[in-house]
């Protein structure tokens, strides 16, 4: 039986020579090229970054205190939620990332199915958390380092880490994918290797005697703290899954997203199900909420990472040493993935004039390198900002870019509900399309409802005190002022206004 998408796949690459032959051969075609990336990344690698974008230290290192909080029911209850909510935002991706595949991406579909000024915004927002978080996962690495070289230098490491990934994201898109291949299965092949030895601890075969369920039977197991307990580890929950959107800005590099992008995105469930569900369930058996080393959980404490505790009681030696190895991996994938995605973001923005002209310029190897180089400037800066001083500047940059992921989101699922009806609209067939997003509309209207709650609850304690703490609602909500401001601001600057849907785009135009 032949497969319906041989011929298409033999038309693109043709398609693609072709088009190579006439810009080589033809200097005017040169110099149009010279603003364009280049699809270069293979379907193992976008897998790879689909799959390094759900595992970081939110696994590793926050997992611990989430069950500290809401106890094992809790915390597993809150991380199915969510993960049930990225599950129906990648498939919305999915499907307008199938089909339009633009580094663009989401700031790109809410240009075109919704509102410019609404594009405007989300690609600044998006561009902005990025370029921060490469300033929060160069202080990590930093800290993971002092923990085998305790008087070493900050600015050292910092350096160090920075040059590396300006230099994985310099060499070429290839060379981007490749590195963060390798960074995602290192984190995947810890994930399984816990897996398979927690399961062995919960039935006795290594490390004594079964535990089973007991721990689940402790105190006010399973569910500790009722659910606004839950509803703070929803919130942890949420930051520890962003991160997986990136795939809908690699899709405009990606050698066949007809192809490739689906086949991702319908592995996102299973990754969902087995590296964060199962990984925490097997946390919540082994270790009982009630252990005093989850609270501390965190970066500069490696050594009672939850996941260092299981392995340290299979007997497994240097556990802290090895962890501490994987959480740098997984802290430099971040931030290689961060700049990757910043930068597109910064260079497409350029070309549809809602940033700077220069940020547009890519060199032979399709990198932008005018928007990286600023990308990471704004992340130096950032870094150098929590050294000098009390670290107050630091702390209010990092805070407002807290809503960020959460926003982007938002943007997905407005732009997949809007993309649906206006294709319809529009009097075209589904079956046209290379990904069909199953249980639309339920899906962008569930994740839209999810993520106005975890926006609205972000820190719903400053509310329910004797008093409300505004400093506690301006450090948490600044980020969504800010998101407000470029919206209606760009909004009345330009007099834009919703797209009809007879007039929605779905041409790819200029898109790479």
């Amino acid at each position: 039986m032949f497969n319906a998408v041989e011929p298409f796949d033999g038309i693109f690459y043709y398609e693609k020579e072709c088009e190579h032959m006439k810009v080589t051969s033809n200097p005017s075609l040169q110099a149009e090229n010279s603003n364009r990336l280049q699809r270069r990344l293979r379907s193992r690698q976008l897998t790879m970054i689909a799959i390094g974008g759900s595992i970081g230290t939110g696994l590793f290192v926050a997992s611990g205190n989430s069950i500290h909080t809401a106890g094992p029911g809790g915390a597993l209850l809150a991380y199915l939620a969510v993960g049930f909510m990225v599950y129906f935002l990648m498939t919305s991706l999915g499907e307008m990332a199938a089909f339009l595949p633009v580094s663009g991406s989401f700031s790109t579909y809410s240009s075109r199915f919704v509102d410019p000024a609404l594009g405007f915004a989300m690609g600044w927002n998006y561009w902005y958390n990025w370029a921060i978080t490469i300033a929060a996962e160069l202080s990590a690495a930093t800290l993971v380092m002092k923990f085998w070289f305790p008087h070493s230098s900050s600015f050292l490491w910092s350096a160090l880490f920075l040059a590396l990934m300006i230099g994985l994201n310099l060499l070429s898109v290839k060379g981007y994918g490749e590195s963060e291949y390798w960074f995602s299965l290192i984190k995947v092949i810890t994930v399984i290797v816990f897996i398979a030895a927690g399961l062995l601890m919960i039935f006795g075969i290594i490390g004594g005697q079964k535990i089973g369920f007991q721990n689940w039977q402790i105190g006010d197991a399973p569910f500790h703290g009722g659910w606004l307990a839950a509803l703070s580890v929803f919130m942890v929950a949420g930051f520890s899954f962003q991160g997986t959107e990136v795939i809908g800005v690699a899709a405009g590099e990606s050698e066949n997203p007809r192809v490739n992008i689906p086949k991702a995105v319908r592995q996102v469930f299973w990754r969902i199900l087995l590296f964060y569900v199962l990984a925490i369930f097997v946390i919540s058996l082994l270790i009982p909420y009630t252990d005093p080393r989850l609270v501390d959980s965190s970066v500069e404490n490696i050594g009672v990472s939850p996941f260092t505790i299981v392995f340290e009681k299979a007997g497994l030696a240097f556990a802290a040493s090895v962890m501490n190895a994987v959480i740098l991996t997984a802290v430099l994938s971040a931030g290689n993935s961060g700049m990757y995605a910043a930068t597109r973001i910064l260079w497409y923005m350029a070309k549809e004039g809602q940033a700077p002209r220069f940020l547009a310029k890519v060199n032979a190897k399709g990198i932008p390198v005018n928007a990286l180089i600023v990308t990471s400037l704004v992340g130096a800066t950032a870094f150098l900002a929590s050294v000098f001083g009390d670290g107050t500047v630091y702390v209010w940059l990092l805070n407002a870019s807290g809503l960020s992921g959460f926003i982007a989101w938002l943007g997905i699922a407005i732009s997949h509900y809007r993309f649906r009806k206006a294709y319809l609209a529009q009097g075209r067939d589904l079956r046209d399309l290379p990904y069909v997003a199953k249980w639309y509309p339920f899906g962008p209207i569930f994740a839209f409802v999810l993520c106005i709650i975890v926006i609205a609850g972000q820190n719903y304690g400053a509310f329910t005190g004797d008093h409300i703490d505004w400093y506690g609602i301006l450090v948490s909500y600044i980020g969504l002022p800010l998101f407000l401001l470029l919206w209606l601001g760009y909004k009345w600057v330009k007099k834009t206004r919703i797209v009809p849907l007879s007039e929605c785009r779905f041409d790819e135009g200029d898109a790479v």
